[in-house]
């Protein structure tokens, strides 16, 4: 490592230590060695310290010990005449740096709670977002794992003017890859010349403003951290591994833009040793062997134009970027925009007015590849603020399309419209509602520009399976009525015949490997009642993309002998999961949760977990986060269960599997369920009503408790008495 960047790394490391220290001396002097730390709502304590350390900083006493460990990591400053080797004391450097900073960022906490805003946007004037909670851990961590998100860039400082950064940070985001903001140059920040140029940043947008200070660093380092514990399920203080997956598989790298600190050295080190390389606008020295980082450590003086792209060939990173042909960019990054009341130019659907969208297949005579056609009025006719009707109807035809895949196709509508920038889209089917932004038809939007992305994007990505592909976009009120009522049919054809099958009548069930890149030992296997714990994948939807990707990761797993048929085990099952495991789990049950029940990766949408005193079962979604009846919030239990463990009395599942016929019928299923959050219920209140009214329960949603009842076993038991729920009358489930 070059002598320079060593020296400079070290000296910003030894400023760092001395004022972590007296920082933590003042908070000891103030509050006390037992008063408690932390960043909020997360399971990981101070993520890197714990992660590398494994060492749980709760009380500012804990801190204590963190320091000494910073103070023996200390190389002493280098000197003119100093011939030892550089990297290794540089890297020490580094990680004592991060430990420093994550004391200093915790007792911010403490000092000032208000500093950073929580949640994934910024509130008001307070553009800050702080430490990453794990609700947005595990949301987010989705988007690493199925590859829509393939890193993150860590920005330092600040571009030389509004509109530079505005192009860098777009650039960024057209790549599909998160930005992570902190510190400042110059009295700027490349957060606050974001908003400046009018960019909507916040954690939707993937552009994430941590903080104004350079120890803000610490909560990209802590993110990285935290994904190789929650979903690479590897130990706190296993620092080796920590570091090593995230080499190979968190793809991140630094951007310091401006006059480069000693304290921005320090932190550049501290990166290294993640595997994530610098990428500098400045002539600082250079670090050019390969080693710790996959190829260059640290690249400098790259012109801004050129600093992604350079960043992503230093990286190593495999990044697709569609090229799609609208007047506004276009990608993922974009697809949490909201396009608010003031900047609404059109919308259509939301309960405002009728939308709908439908993928049909056609003959191949009647298809012409390409051909968008706008039938009824189009952004040219009406003035903004106006609202229309809209029925996009898909028409596809090949000699390789099946029925069984136009719902697959139809669900990808969503993602594509917002892939745009200006545009907004929520929901699907008849439910549907978008609005295009003022700035989006400034830029030269029309609605014949949503069947072009159309047809482009699913050309890239699903042209296997047809040949041809047209839209037609309906604007009459009488046209998009008939289109509704023809598509309600075939939704209804649809939805009976997966809520028809059955796990007893079908003999091959479907893998999803996808969360293994994050969980290695973890095997979904997903069959026609038990829907994939993520929420995304259902048997039908398996099995097609099986035959649009025959070696993708929803591969066919024949069921074989049955083991047990009430636990739900199967000997083929077993030797599927056996060998996708490698040899971490031999077998797992797909319908109980007390005994060997299936494992489970970060990403579920909810989590079961047995309440003996009620004789019962709860169940929390991962959008609530409070406290539940097991003693554990929703981060914690994810964090207990994640990274592919089997965990009997805990399961992660979907929120469609509750109201599925064999949601944990080992245990008498629905009749269990004691406890769940009042949001959750009611985003399953129809369908839970009428599968309670099969079993012969009904009202039985009524009976559950929920977190107006109380967080406490003790305190549910006498609501669930007075309401006379079923499961008190149960046998004993433990």
């Amino acid at each position: 490592m070059s002598k320079i960047i060593a020296s400079a790394a070290i000296r910003g490391a030894h400023k760092i230590v001395i004022a972590s220290r007296e920082k933590w001396q003042w908070a000891m002097d103030k509050w006390g060695a037992n008063e408690p730390v932390g960043f909020p709502n997360t399971a990981y304590y101070l993520p890197i310290i714990y992660g590398i350390l494994g060492h749980k900083v709760e009380k500012l006493g804990d801190m204590e010990a963190v320091l000494k460990r910073c103070e023996s990591l200390l190389p002493p400053p280098v000197k003119e005449k100093h011939h030892l080797p550089y990297l290794a004391p540089a890297l020490d450097a580094g990680m004592a740096t991060f430990f420093a900073e994550e004391i200093i960022e915790a007792i911010r906490y403490l000092e000032t709670p208000d500093f950073y805003t929580a949640g994934e946007d910024p509130a008001g004037d307070n553009i800050w977002l702080g430490a990453a909670d794990d609700v947005i851990l595990r949301k987010r961590g989705v988007e690493f794992v199925d590859g829509t998100a393939p890193g993150f860039a860590a920005i330092l400082g600040a571009a030389p003017d509004n509109a530079t950064a505005a192009a860098i940070a777009q650039e960024l985001q057209q790549k599909n890859l998160y930005v992570f903001m902190c510190g400042s140059d110059g009295g700027k920040s490349f957060s606050k010349q974001l908003v400046e140029a009018g960019v909507q940043i916040g954690w939707p947008t993937r552009l994430v403003s941590f903080g104004p200070d350079t120890s803000a660093t610490v909560f990209a380092l802590g993110f990285a951290t935290r994904a190789a514990m929650s979903f690479g399920g590897i130990e706190p203080g296993n620092y080796r591994k920590i570091l090593i997956y995230n080499k190979d598989r968190i793809f991140a790298f630094a951007l310091p833009l401006g006059y480069v600190t000693d304290e921005w050295y320090a932190n550049a080190a501290g990166a290294i040793n993640y595997g994530f390389p610098v990428i500098a606008d400045t002539p600082i020295p250079e670090v050019l062997p390969y080693g710790i980082c996959t190829y260059e450590h640290v690249v400098s003086n790259v012109p801004h134009d050129k600093i992604v792209s350079k960043a992503i060939e230093v990286r190593g990173l495999k990044v697709a970027v569609s090229e799609i042909p609208v007047p506004m960019a276009f990608g993922p990054a974009f697809e949490g925009e909201r396009v608010r009341g003031n900047d609404v130019y059109l919308e259509c659907g939301g309960g405002r007015t009728a939308m709908v969208e439908w993928v049909t297949s056609k003959d191949i005579k009647e298809v012409e590849d390409g051909k968008v056609e706008v039938i009824g009025p189009d952004i040219s006719d009406i003035s903004a603020g106006s609202k229309l009707p809209l029925a996009i109807c898909v028409e596809i035809a090949g000699r390789k399309m099946q029925a069984d895949y136009e719902p697959i196709l139809e669900r990808q509508i969503h993602h594509i419209i917002n892939y745009a920038q200006g545009l907004m889209h929520i929901g699907q089917r008849d439910i549907a509602w978008i609005r295009v932004s003022k700035q989006a038809v400034e830029k030269g939007f029309t609605l014949k520009h949503i069947g072009v992305m159309l047809h482009a994007k699913l050309h890239q990505d699903f042209g296997r399976i047809f040949d041809k592909l047209q839209v037609k976009l309906f604007t009459k009120e009488e046209d998009v009525k008939q289109i509704t009522g023809r598509a309600k049919e075939v939704y209804a054809r649809r939805d009976e015949r997966i809520e028809g099958m059955r796990d007893e009548t079908t003999d091959t069930f479907y893998s999803c490997t996808l969360c293994q890149s994050f969980a290695p030992s973890h095997v979904c296997v997903i069959s026609p009642e038990r829907t994939g714990l993520c929420g995304s994948y259902n048997w039908m939807d398996c099995k097609a993309s099986y035959e649009i990707n025959p070696t993708g990761p929803n591969q066919p797993v024949p069921k074989g002998t049955t083991i047990d048929a009430k636990l739900g085990q199967w000997q083929g099952v077993n030797e599927f999961v056996r060998v996708a495991s490698r040899g971490h789990i031999d077998h797992y049950n797909f319908y109980s949760i007390l005994i060997d029940p299936m494992t489970s990766c970060g990403c579920m949408e909810c989590i079961a977990a047995v309440l003996p005193l009620c004789n019962g079962i709860m169940t929390v979604n991962r959008e609530h986060a409070g406290m539940t009846p097991s003693g554990m919030k929703f981060t914690t239990l994810a964090g207990t269960i994640g990274g592919g463990a089997s965990t009997p009395g805990f399961v992660g599942h979907g929120k469609y599997n509750i109201t599925q016929r064999k949601f944990l019928s080992a245990e008498e299923g629905i009749k269990r369920l004691v406890w769940m959050p009042t949001t959750l219920k009611e985003e399953i209140r129809e369908r839970f009503e009428q599968r309670a009214k099969e079993l012969g329960f009904p009202g039985l949603l009524d009976k559950i408790a929920d977190e107006t009842v109380g967080t406490t076993e003790e305190e549910i038991l006498a609501f669930l008495e007075e309401k006379g729920h079923p499961a008190l009358i149960l046998e004993p489930i433990m």
